[in-house]
């Protein structure tokens, strides 16, 4: 049964920075599988009864290919770094009508450089952008009670890109136009290296992520989604 990760995790990653190529990857998938992807499995596996307490329509799936645990394989087709590794470890617990990572979700990020929890919906598609929007229009005192919730607010900052103006159909003096304006609604909370190594980290992430419970709720109200 799943406790907490080992440091060996964060060692693999480190190596896999310095030696980020296919032939090494090949050379080292066993380790690969025994110290990355085996745990995050267990761990994703573990945090299922706590997402589902957390919302029972988000979903922790333990599948190998296709579930919560995102691929380490990059797509460079499109980028000028062809390094063909990720070198991080992304697991997303997406709502359950989520196709893909620009779902409403709860997120978990481990790097050597930057652990987190993540929460929202990052690029959401322009038509549920502007949903989300005009939720935030028709329901100003909700979304800013979600925001600037204390439980929230004591772990998590809202990140992410934003327009440098009001975008077209807003009212540029709106109260909430700087939040109207964002592109990204999600909100970050930065974990130590020691967390990962304590028992009971799932009780930890569960816990984190329930304080954001107010945000994914209205997201979801915002896209017709049940929370």
């Amino acid at each position: 049964m799943f406790s907490h990760f080992e440091p060996s995790l964060l060692q693999f990653l480190n190596d896999l920075t310095n030696n980020n190529d296919r032939a090494w990857f090949n050379d080292h998938k066993q380790d690969y599988e025994d110290k990355v992807r085996s745990p995050a499995l267990a761990f994703i596996e573990a945090m299922e009864p706590w997402i589902r307490m957390v919302s029972p329509h988000y979903e922790a799936s333990a599948k190998k290919v296709g579930g919560s645990l995102m691929r380490v394989y990059k797509d460079v087709r499109f980028s000028k770094d062809k390094a063909p590794f990720k070198t991080n470890v992304g697991i997303q617990f997406r709502h359950e009508v989520g196709k893909d990572v620009h779902a409403p979700g709860f997120y978990l990020h481990i790097a050597n450089d930057e652990i987190f929890l993540g929460v929202g919906t990052w690029h959401p598609h322009p038509d549920a952008l502007k949903t989300i929007r005009d939720h935030i229009v028709a329901k100003p005192g909700p979304y800013e009670d979600a925001i600037h919730h204390g439980p929230f607010t004591e772990y998590y900052e809202l990140v992410g890109d934003s327009l440098s103006r009001a975008p077209k159909g807003y009212d540029v003096n709106h109260p909430l136009i700087n939040e109207i304006k964002r592109k990204d609604f999600i909100a970050l909370c930065p974990l130590q290296t020691q967390d990962l190594y304590q028992p009971g980290f799932c009780e930890l992430v569960a816990s984190r992520f329930g304080r954001a419970q107010p945000l994914q709720k209205f997201l979801c109200e915002a896209l017709g989604l049940r929370f």
